[in-house]
Parts: C-alpha cells; sequence; structure tokens
C-alpha cells in the first residue's frame, strides 16, 4: 500500500512541475515576442528600385534602412579606370569585380566611412566620390584611395531581378 502513495505523490510533483513550466512559459513568452522586429522595420529589410531611367554616367541615390544607397550606371572608360588599379595602389585593397556583381552597375551604401557622412557624387581627386568635410577620396569603384576613411564604401548585398530591376537586401 505504501507504492500506491509514493507513485501517486510523484505523479502530483510531476503534474505540478509540467503545469508550472506551461505557466511560465506563457508568461515569458509575450516579453521575448515583443522583441521581434515591428512590420515598419521588416519592410525596409530589401527594397526594390527600377533603374531603367539612369542612363550610363548618371547616379541615382535611394534610401534602404535609413541610409542612401548610391546605384550608379558606370561608363566603359569608368569601368575601365577601376580595372586598371593595381591592388597595392589602394588603402583597403579589393578588385572592382568583387565589388561590382554586374560592371555595368556599381551599387553601395553612399556613406562615407570615415564619420557617417554621405560623398559628393564625381567629385575628388579620382573621379568617384569625395567628402567633403574631412577629405576623403574615392574611386570609381567606391574603393578609398586618399584620406582619413579606413576603408572602401560598403557594398550592400543586392541582386538584379530583372534587367531593369535592382533588389537591395
Amino acid at each position: 500500500m505504501s507504492e500506491k502513495k509514493t507513485n501517486r505523490r510523484d505523479f502530483l510533483f510531476t503534474a505540478t512541475y509540467a503545469v508550472g513550466a506551461v505557466g511560465v512559459g506563457a508568461t515569458i513568452w509575450p516579453m521575448i515576442d515583443q522583441m521581434n522586429p515591428d512590420a515598419s522595420v521588416k519592410a525596409l529589410a530589401s527594397t526594390e528600385v527600377d533603374v531603367s531611367d539612369v542612363n550610363p554616367g548618371k547616379t541615382i541615390t535611394v534610401l534602404w534602412r535609413g541610409k542612401p544607397v548610391f546605384i550608379r550606371r558606370r561608363t566603359q572608360d569608368e569601368i575601365a579606370e577601376a580595372k586598371s588599379v593595381k591592388l597595392e595602389d589602394l588603402k583597403d585593397p579589393q578588385k572592382d569585380e568583387d565589388r561590382a556583381k554586374d560592371p555595368e552597375w556599381l551599387v553601395m551604401l553612399g556613406v562615407c566611412t570615415h564619420l557617417g557622412c554621405v560623398p559628393l557624387d564625381q567629385k575628388g581627386d579620382y573621379n568617384g566620390w569625395f567628402c567633403p568635410c574631412h577629405g576623403s577620396h574615392y574611386d570609381t569603384s567606391g574603393r578609398i584611395r586618399k584620406g582619413p576613411a579606413p576603408t572602401n564604401m560598403e557594398i550592400p548585398k543586392y541582386e538584379f531581378v530583372d534587367s531593369n530591376t535592382i533588389k537591395i537586401g
């Protein structure tokens, strides 16, 4: 008869622990769930850009995640100039082929890597971008060539949806 009391006691303890665990989970879940990004943040995760009206030699600026993104349709001369640069001449060596999936299109964050300013297009010593705040010069591939910026302008994750649409993010 003492075996039944022991088994019954074990069952009651196990049942109590199980109910307590479910209760703790139900209490904690809303706090964990509220840490997920809201719909407005999820909507900014990616953006599609129509580039059909961008002529060679022109740059458009779009916003993605609150940051400017430069999309430049490069001319054949700009592509040749970017490819001809020797890697040993660069502060942050990167091949142009690694920065542009399609040589004609350069997609990069329009943020200077020194202090986060927005560089000016087709300015500076290398016909690329120039940050007037502290004098950083970038080439036609967005690579730092001169000035205090430590690294090249960042290339976001992007893909070509079709010949006229680029999806960033």
